[in-house]
C-alpha cells in the first residue's frame, strides 16, 4: 500500500507526477525517472513502481529491474542512477533543517524541533522534498497544513 497525503489528491487520480512515496522509494532505490520517462510508462507501469514493495533487498532488487525494464522499453533509455547522497536523502534528518523553517515562517507556519520531531520520516521527506529550496513548491503550504493539523497521523 502506498502512503497517501491529501495535498496530493489529483496526482494520485492522474498519476500525471510522482506521488512523494514513489519519489521516496525511488531516492532509497537509487534511481531516478525523469518527468518524460514517467509520463511515458503506462498506468499499470506507475501503479507497479507506486505499490511494489520494497523492504527488503530482494524487493529492491526486483523492484529496480522492473522500473530499468519499463523504462527503457517505453523510452529507449535507461533511468539515471542517482548518487549516494541522493539516496541518503530518502531518509530525511533528525533535526529540523534552517532553510526548512525559514520557509515554513514565509508561508505563515511555525515549524520548530518539537513539530518536526512529532513527525513520521514520510511526513518529513515530503516537507524536505517541497520547502527545503530557496523557492519552495507550490504544494509546501498545503503540506505544512496537512501536517499540522490535529489528524495529522492518518493514513489512507
Amino acid at each position: 500500500m502506498i502512503r497517501k497525503f491529501k495535498f496530493e489528491d489529483e496526482i494520485y487520480e492522474s498519476l500525471n507526477c510522482l506521488p512523494m512515496a514513489a519519489r521516496r522509494k525511488l531516492d532509497a532505490l537509487g534511481v531516478k525517472l525523469s518527468l518524460a520517462q514517467w509520463e511515458q510508462l503506462g498506468r499499470g507501469e506507475r501503479l507497479m513502481i507506486c505499490h511494489a514493495p520494497s523492504a527488503s533487498e530482494e524487493e529492491r532488487d526486483a523492484l529496480r529491474t522492473f522500473i530499468e525494464e519499463a523504462t527503457i522499453a517505453r523510452t529507449g533509455l535507461p533511468p539515471k542512477t542517482l548518487p549516494d547522497e541522493a539516496r541518503r536523502s530518502a531518509d530525511p534528518p533528525v533535526d529540523l533543517p534552517e532553510l526548512l523553517a525559514r520557509n515554513a515562517r514565509a508561508a505563515g507556519v511555525k515549524l520548530d524541533d518539537q513539530a518536526w520531531s512529532a513527525m513520521d520520516d514520510d511526513q518529513r521527506y515530503a516537507l524536505i522534498k517541497l520547502g527545503n529550496t530557496e523557492q519552495p513548491s507550490h504544494n509546501f503550504a498545503a503540506a505544512l497544513e496537512e501536517f499540522l493539523s490535529s489528524d495529522r497521523f492518518e493514513q489512507e
